[in-house]
């Protein structure tokens, strides 16, 4: 019987290692970070953050997608949404004969043309529970990439549907991510959730849980939350005991202080002495986002003169990387080395954190004279885009590409 679901890779590994290597590793990278996350050229000092890049979950999911375009030659091979939230990635693997699957502004994905003899890639967001079920009954063969620490998340939001507790989601309700999150109170009957986006959106749940003179009208309260939060939530009786669970890569701090908030508001409403019984948290942000924002706040002790965050513009956790940065230093987040204009001495970045905000283009963005330049990635962007980004910058400058030494 032929096996259809494959979690722990398709024992592939060594065969594509080679591959993976050659489109995503880059040896200018690999030099400067030996060289202990700095170098200088002329008078330009080039600084790395200490973590960046690739995070296991992500080199795992690209891994094995990589995996069954070698095992699967001869079968349709789809992907449900993107595998990461990087260009360059999900271009690749178009290019290895994958279909990309997209949902619809509501994130309905129609699956009518998969067949049992088909192979089906989950990204490492994962997948909405019904999405999931629907896949396994087409009896297709599922890859599943979605990484630990989602999965991690997925295990306290279904934690807190079996004991009766509403889940409140610090997240983006459209991301993939979240998504596939609160469905997971589904794993339960009457399961519920609520998603936040921010401080603020956190506030009007608490001021309705405190029943202070700022709350919403339970109504207006509905309207507000109407895309944000479970089938016939209600307030009254919905945020009696809360759970609170995040995306993993929102900021950490954000995410903390959401959930502090939260749990003030309830031992004000039942009592401190009762907060058990209304009241969970458990820090849910991923290592690898909080190491990559950790790096980035260590780095601004003394910040750089310029700081370039490198990844697509519609992942979480590169978006709050380049915010962070923003409250200390002159910041461009670009998708890649090719919104370097070299010749024109040009950056085309996005300047705001939401994923759908257009670019600007800024001239002379690299000014004359010494200059301190720091650099970071997000968690799905790869060292060969973080190495083409270095010398698009040096070529800016009018510098020739160093070679990495050869190792002996």
């Amino acid at each position: 019987m032929q096996e259809t679901y494959f979690r722990r890779g398709l024992g592939l590994k060594k065969e594509i290692e080679p591959v993976l290597a050659a489109e995503y590793h880059s040896a200018l990278v690999e030099q400067i970070r030996a060289d202990g996350y700095r170098a200088t050229f002329g008078d330009l000092t080039l600084r790395l953050a200490q973590d960046f890049g690739f995070c296991y979950g992500v080199d795992r999911a690209v891994d094995y997608a990589y995996q069954a375009t070698h095992k699967f030659p001869d079968k349709r091979i789809f992907l449900v949404g993107e595998i990461i939230h990087n260009p360059h990635v999900n271009t690749r693997l178009r290019e290895a004969g994958v279909t990309f699957l997209y949902p619809t502004k509501d994130g309905v994905f129609d699956f009518s043309q998969i067949r049992a003899d088909d192979v089906v890639i989950l990204p490492a967001f994962g997948v909405a529970l019904h999405d999931f079920k629907t896949l396994r009954e087409i009896g297709c063969v599922l890859i599943d990439t979605t990484c630990g620490s989602v999965l991690n998340v997925w295990k306290r939001v279904e934690s807190y549907a079996r004991d009766g507790f509403t889940a409140l989601i610090h997240g983006k309700y459209f991301h993939e991510e979240t998504r596939a999150t609160a469905s997971q109170v589904n794993t339960h009957p009457n399961g519920k959730y609520i998603v936040v986006r921010d401080m603020d959106e956190a506030r009007l749940v608490c001021d309705y849980i405190e029943r202070n003179e700022r709350a919403l009208a339970r109504e207006t309260f509905q309207f507000h939350f109407r895309e944000k939060a479970s089938p016939g939530f209600d307030p009254e009786t919905d945020l009696v005991r809360v759970g609170v669970a995040n995306q993993t890569t929102m900021l950490a701090t954000e995410s903390l202080a959401i959930a502090a908030e939260v749990g003030r508001s309830l031992a004000a409403r039942y009592g401190e002495e009762n907060l058990a019984e209304h009241f969970r948290s458990f820090d849910t942000i991923c290592s690898a986002t909080q190491e990559r924002q950790d790096a980035v706040l260590e780095m601004m002790q003394s910040p750089p003169d310029v700081m370039v965050v490198i990844g697509g513009y519609n992942s979480s956790n590169t978006n709050h990387l380049a915010h962070l940065c923003r409250e200390y230093t002159t910041t461009y987040h670009i998708a890649d080395a090719t919104c370097i204009d070299p010749e024109r001495g040009v950056i085309r970045h996005k300047p705001e954190l939401a994923a759908d905000a257009p670019e600007v283009e800024v001239a002379d963005w690299l000014p004359d004279g010494p200059l301190t330049l720091g650099l970071t990635a997000g968690a799905s962007t790869p060292n060969v885009k973080i190495g083409e980004t270095i010398e698009r910058i040096l070529a800016t400058r009018g510098m020739p590409i160093p070679q990495p030494q050869q190792q002996v």
